[in-house]
């Protein structure tokens, strides 16, 4: 005689409800499904387990014996669950190096979910504009739109970042009663400090402006966004940030792309709090890429 939680979850559920239908309903199954499973659990025991009557299924004797141990096989299982689930929870800190700007309008926002499905485990954010060092363990894993090409790192895509020119409504309205008094009037712009033309966005845009100066510059994404809201030029800044700030696009046929890389040192990779956050970072990308 072979008998298994199912059988045991079968004859609990008739037993607390007195009904197949009743026991087919708490337990997701359909009526014939547990008439089937009842049949050959009868077949099985070598006495009866139940009475039937006009109401339904009522206990006999043996089965009201046997059912302090089935009650005994749920709670076992219960507590397996529990702990497997336990143990799936990932805990202790992870530390990720990121923009600012891609950290407090995209990841930040969704770290409640992660955290709902892993309570014990911490964020620390590094937004430092100096590149993090991830053989030096600086951060354990960090968000670049440079792909790395040395080290000991797992390397991810997490998409493309596209950019656009932006301007406020306010400076635009300015600028156009400029150009109708001033036939020289030309626009402004916000670009990069010297020390970041090295950067593909600065190059696009110095490129674009054919050689004008700027009015702002600044090693600072967020500060060059500060300064579009305030209306003082037009930026190339991430499409995603502008559109959420109300901003208005300039020249729809100029934009560029940037791919979003996440490297992890990959004697990290087995750590469970290591895969829980690369999973939600992963998915978190995938679920935005038509925004980004």
């Amino acid at each position: 005689m072979k008998l298994n939680w199912d059988d045991a979850r079968i004859f609990l559920a008739i037993a607390r409800t007195g009904t197949l239908t009743a026991a087919a309903q708490s337990l997701g199954l359909g009526i014939a499904t547990i008439s089937r499973r009842l049949d050959r659990l009868e077949q099985l025991m070598p006495m009866a387990l139940f009475s039937r009557h006009q109401t339904g299924y009522r206990l006999t004797d043996d089965g009201e014996a046997l059912l302090v141990y089935a009650e005994a096989l749920e709670t076992a299982a219960l507590n397996f669950n529990h702990a497997v689930q336990a143990h799936s929870q990932a805990e202790g800190m992870v530390r990720l190096a990121v923009a600012e700007n891609l950290a407090n309008r995209l990841i930040i926002p969704s770290l409640q979910r992660l955290y709902t499905q892993h309570p014990r485990l911490r964020i620390e954010i590094n937004t430092a504009t100096q590149l993090t060092n991830l053989h030096r363990r600086d951060a354990d894993m960090a968000i670049r739109t440079v792909r790395p090409e040395v080290g000991n790192l797992t390397i991810k895509s997490l998409g493309k970042l596209r950019f656009g020119l932006y301007a406020s409504a306010d400076y635009l309205k300015q600028l156009q009663q400029q150009q109708r008094t001033q036939r020289t009037a030309q626009a402004q712009y916000i670009g990069w400090a010297e020390s970041q033309q090295h950067l593909d966005t600065a190059k696009y845009l110095d490129q674009y402006c054919k050689g004008r100066g700027y009015v702002l510059q600044s090693n600072s994404l967020s500060s060059q966004i500060y300064a579009i809201e305030a209306g003082l030029g037009i930026g190339l800044i991430p499409r995603f940030i502008a559109e959420d700030l109300a901003l208005i696009r300039i020249d729809e046929q100029v934009e560029m792309s940037q791919p979003i890389w996440l490297a992890v040192h990959s004697n990290l990779n087995p750590s469970q709090r290591i895969r829980a956050v690369v999973e939600h970072l992963t998915t978190l990308f995938e679920g935005q890429q038509d925004q980004l």
